[in-house]
Formats: structure tokens, sequence, C-alpha cells
């Protein structure tokens, strides 16, 4: 018998939780939304009068929750409580790669899943439609089954509990998340029950048209969105590839990017060079990809992906080795701008981003760096580097292998050798280059790793420009 969803349950309140769960509020005012989190610390930041406090940056986040926090969308730390008045639960959790064990470099450490699967078998009351939001392996949803129903607690005669388990994965952009949840490409849903698949549908129908809503089995959902990041990132590399050459030949990438780009077999899109790719997704699904080929002996095929990887780590690391070459070897007490630590603008994500390969490498070229970004903090950026406290006094630069966070971008440059691009903000379309070159110290480089500069406006300075793919 199909239901209706009228209470929400989101376990998890990270990067898709959150904005996932506003726009579902933001579009279904009588359906009542709890995003829980056991993480105190993120949840009063959801709960911040001060929108800038948000745990998660998206452009247009902040003004649905505004609109909606307090009325149907709450965010709390009473997962138990709230996991018993929910009709369907999202379980929206970190599936991190595996440090350790069977499958470690590879495998999607499942620890998070398989806890919050215990919870909502120890919790619910009721028939509970189990949906699984995070990426995951494919075959998880047996993983989630096995535990409901071998759950002790449907072993009473008195317990009313019964479950089905849906596989609905996210395909979100980050930078463009809002835009991504409201005009979706598609909505995907894989199971086997008919009837929750449709109280599911119903749920998505408020804003998106019904053609867009498509039903699978659960096996070719999970699997979809594994494929679907591999195959992006794989042409990530892929034009990355065509920059080195580019730069070898005379050719343009740019140029070369808008020609392969214009057959309607290939298409414009992810065919942008820069230097790699980043955020929490790519690498750590290609990984499972590997692994998954590699346990159904598909030796081949896992050899083919793991490619994509690699071509993607010697991107990152040719960067670091050019800016090396470029000043004359060594980067020893040298002072390094780096313009952005985000994997990619318009968020304050830094998971897997290059430029944390990048400085790294330069810091341990003995390079001083001072790092600007707009939304990512000090005490992120400290974590990423040195895995250790931010100290926000800190505002002098130290010696060789060192680096400060500036929050103004001229002073990066003060007496620096070189500025890096490596997060394509809109604010460094603005920079004032003629002031920049006055403040770094001659002869000065500046390396643009995401072609934002147009070298026509440095025909007349006294600077030194590498933007990459350019002959």
């Amino acid at each position: 018998m199909k239901i209706k969803i009228k209470n929400i349950c989101c376990i998890g309140a990270g990067y898709v939780g959150g904005p996932t769960m506003a726009v579902i509020a933001d579009n279904c005012h009588n359906v009542e939304i709890n995003v829980v989190d056991l993480d105190r610390e993120r949840i009063d930041r959801w709960n911040s009068k001060d929108l800038s406090r948000l745990p998660v940056y998206e452009p247009g986040l902040a003004e649905i929750i505004e609109r909606r926090r307090g009325k149907n969308l709450n965010f709390s730390s009473s997962v138990e409580e709230k996991i018993k008045i929910a009709d369907a639960i999202f379980i929206s959790v970190n599936t991190p790669t595996k440090k350790k064990g069977l499958g470690a470099g590879k495998a999607s450490d499942l620890k998070w899943i398989e806890a919050c699967t215990r919870q909502v078998a120890a919790n619910s009351e009721g028939h509970t439609i189990v949906i699984e939001k995070s990426t995951i392996p494919v075959r998880t949803a047996n993983v989630i089954k096995s535990i409901l129903e071998s759950s002790e607690f449907l072993n009473d005669e008195n317990s009313n509990k019964t479950f089905s388990v849906l596989s609905n994965p996210e395909f979100l952009a980050e930078g463009t998340a809002i835009n991504d949840l409201l005009n979706p490409d598609r909505i995907l849903i894989g199971g086997d029950n008919y009837e929750d698949i449709e109280s599911l549908k119903d749920i998505y129908a408020n804003w998106v048209p019904n053609h867009l809503i498509i039903s699978t089995n659960v096996w070719s959902s999970e699997l979809s969105k594994l494929s679907a990041n591999a195959f992006l990132a794989q042409r990530i590399s892929s034009i990355n590839s065509i920059s080195a050459l580019c730069e070898k030949t005379g050719a343009d990438v740019e140029e070369v990017s808008l020609a392969i780009g214009l057959d309607t077999r290939i298409g414009s899109k992810f065919l942008k060079a820069g230097p790699g790719f980043g955020g929490s997704c790519f690498k750590k699904d290609i990984l499972n990809v590997i692994y998954l080929c590699e346990y159904f002996g598909l030796h081949e095929v896992a050899e083919f992906w793991e490619s994509v990887i690699k071509l993607n780590n010697w991107q990152t690391n040719r960067i670091t080795k050019l800016v090396t070459r470029k000043l004359f070897g060594t980067l020893s007490n040298k002072k390094i701008s780096i313009l952005g630590f985000a994997f990619k603008a318009n968020t304050n994500d830094t998971r897997e981003s290059a430029a944390i390969q990048i400085c790294k490498n330069l810091i341990n070229e003995g390079a001083i760096l001072l790092i600007h970004d707009p939304k990512v903090n000090g005490e992120q950026i400290a974590l990423d580097l040195n895995n250790e406290e931010f100290d926000i006094n800190k505002s002098e630069i130290g010696s060789e292998g060192t680096w400060i966070k500036v929050n103004d971008i001229y002073d990066s440059f003060v007496d620096s050798d070189a500025s890096i691009i490596l997060t394509e903000w809109e604010e460094y379309l603005n920079i004032n280059w003629d002031k920049v070159s006055n403040l770094m110290r001659k002869p000065a480089w500046v390396f643009d790793t995401r072609s934002m500069i147009d070298k026509k406006n440095f025909d007349n300075l006294d600077l030194n420009l590498w933007v990459v793919g350019k002959g």
C-alpha cells in the first residue's frame, strides 16, 4: 500500500544532506523535515542566526535556510527521536575510502552506513522507507537490508516494523548544488517496492517534471552514481593530458576544447584544463570502481580507471615542478602567493583539492606561502596542510617551508616571487595586475592553472606569465 510521506529524517548534515533537505523543505511545505547529526558543533552552525556560519557554503542556500528553518526544516542532534517519527529516512553520511584492512586504499568504508542502519532498526516505528543518499558501492542495499531484516527488534512479537530500501543517489556539483537540486538533469530512484518508489516520486514531483524522475532496479541506481563521477573525472584527466601536449606544440587548449566540444557526440562540459580534479567524490568513486573491477576479476578495466587517477596526480605534480624550474630550480625562502584553496569556486570544500598537494609540494621545497581564499578559513587550511590547529594570531611570515593565511588579495603579492591561481574564484578575474607588478619581487612569475588571465593584459607588464595549456 502506497504511503504519503509526511515526515522525513535525514541522517547526516553535510554537503549533501543539508542542501538537499533544504530544497525539499522549500518545495514541500506540508512535509516536516529533520536533519540530524551527532556533530553538535555542525548542528549549532546550521541553527546559527548568523547565516555566514552555516557549515556549507552554496550560492542560494542561506536564503532557503532563512525561509524554512524553524517552519518545516529543523536541525537536531536528537537522532533517535527523529528516526522514531519518520516515514522516510535518508542516509547521507560519509563513505570514505578504507585506510586499513581488506580493500584499503580503494574500497569504501561503510562503518557509518552500518551504524546509521542499526539506529534506524532500533528506533523506527511502523513502515519506514530507508533511502540511500550517500555515494556507495554497488550492492550496499543488501548490507542495509540484511541489518534491518535481522534486527533483534523484528523478533519482538509486538513489533510493527517493516522496511524497504531505495537508492536515490545525488548528482550535485559543489558550487551549483542548489541549482542542480532545483533543476536536475534527472532524479534516479532504484528499488523493488513499487509503492514506496511512487511515494518518493511524489515528493520530487512537487517541482521536478515527471519525465525526469526515473526508476530502475537498485543495483543500476547505485552503479549509475559511481559511473557518472568516473566518466566526469575521466574527461578532466583527458583534457589535462591534451593541455600538456598543447604547451609543447604551440596549440591553445581552450581553442582545442572549443573545437572538440562543438561535436555533439562529445559536448562541451568538463573540457576545461586545470590543476587536477578534486572534491569529495571523484577520486573516491573511481577507487571504488577499481576495487569492484578487481574483485570481479576485471583487471584490464581496473587498469583503465587507475590511469585516470595517475594522470590527475601527474598534472598536479607537474605544476609544482614547472614552478620550481621557472624560479631557477629552488624555492627556498621564496614567497609564493596562492590564490584559491577550495577545490573549485563557489564552495568552501577543500576535500582532495589540488591546492593541498601543490602547497605541500611547495612547502617541502622550502617556499613561504601566502594563501588567499574568500571562503576557506585558516583552520581548514591548517588541517589540510599541517593537521594541526590554526593560530589565529599568526600574521607574520615565517621561515622557509611555512605558510600564512591572508585576507586581502594584494597582501599575498607583497615581495612575492610568484603567484599561482589554483581556484577559479570570480574575484580573481578583477585583479589589478598593474598594481600587482609593483608589489612583487622581480623577476616575478604568475602561474594561471585555471585559464583566467588574458595574455594581452600582460604585454606591457614586468611579469612573466604561464597559463595552463597555452603554447
